[in-house]
């Protein structure tokens, strides 16, 4: 990768900057393309001078997203939501980077879809990545998807919220509590992100799926989570009636879950047993237990001096 031009639109996000420290550590030039590119500076000090680039990009926008990725070696489209308008962004948008990809010429184009992406899912999460699987496919068909399950890190919003959540209520009631995950570590997934840039012929134009080691329940991640942090909630798991009351609410701010992530719970997030996954890049899924106590410390009442659970 040493001297190649990559765009990472979205760069600036949870996993895009886990993507642009490998890829600056390999010696590639990195462009982070985003609507707020001043959003990303951060990332300047992890490359030598002149490795980073920053400019403005709208994947809503197909002549902003032409205009970033112009000259690219390689593009990975990092950009996702999980409220608004997920057609808009994770189906269209995904096209419009697809598109322009192909017509810059570049030799790879990695997407960040997610495990349950269908175009007849049943939420407009699950449907808006399937959709937008197929637009990229149609635009780009050597293209790369990736499927994770859970994303975890030290800057996640999915452990650190429930964490948080924890640390500040005696009672945490839970939400379909036998839901399963697979939970992913998000140094894995930029090692897997690179290395299907690096041999698109190789890994372009196939699906991967991936997940950690450890299949996991809502209601044992809430019960992990606590131990690590040394609390002791109350742990209530609520009906499901009662939950999808709650989340017919989910359009309220504040609100705990919206109807459409109810309605993607109903669904393990694991990965399929025919599925391809890590190991067809050689990269061994770091475990939960191996991470995240390093960083859930920070919810510990006394920090480290706090006895875990």
């Amino acid at each position: 990768m040493k001297d190649k031009l990559v765009t990472l639109i979205g760069g600036g996000g949870f996993l895009g900057r886990y993507v642009a420290q490998e890829l600056l550590a390999l010696g590639a030039r990195v462009r982070v393309a985003q609507r707020d590119p001043k959003a990303a500076l951060f990332l300047k000090p992890l490359g030598n001078l002149g490795q980073t680039q920053f400019v403005a990009a709208d994947i809503r926008r197909p002549d902003s997203i032409a205009r970033a990725v112009q000259g690219s070696d390689a593009v990975v489209n990092l950009v996702g939501i999980l409220r608004g308008d997920f057609h808009a962004f994770q189906a269209v948008g995904a096209g419009n980077v697809a598109t322009a990809v192909a017509r810059a010429g570049a030799s790879a184009l990695v997407q960040i879809s997610a495990i349950g992406a269908d175009p007849h899912s049943p939420s407009a999460y699950g449907r808006s990545k399937g959709e937008g699987e197929a637009m990229v496919r149609a635009a780009f068909p050597l293209a790369t998807i990736l499927r994770p399950s859970i994303v975890f890190g030290r800057e996640d919003q999915f452990v650190n919220r429930f964490a948080a959540m924890i640390a500040a209520a005696p009672v945490v009631p839970v939400v379909r509590g036998g839901a399963r995950f697979q939970p992913v570590y998000v140094g894995d997934v930029a090692r897997a992100v690179v290395a299907a840039l690096a041999e698109p012929g190789q890994f372009g134009g196939q699906t991967f799926e991936l997940g950690g080691p450890d299949i996991v329940t809502m209601r044992g991640l809430i019960d992990w989570i606590a131990a690590q942090s040394g609390q002791s909630p109350v742990v209530v798991d609520l009906p499901d009636a009662m939950s999808a009351m709650i989340a017919a609410f989910g359009f309220l701010p504040g609100a705990p879950i919206t109807r459409d992530q109810w309605k993607m719970l109903q669904n393990d997030n694991i990965v399929a047993p025919d599925a391809a996954g890590l190991a067809a890049f050689g990269i061994v899924p770091a475990p939960m237990d191996a991470i995240a106590p390093g960083w859930l410390v920070q919810y510990r009442r006394n920090g480290r001096f706090t006895a875990t659970a």
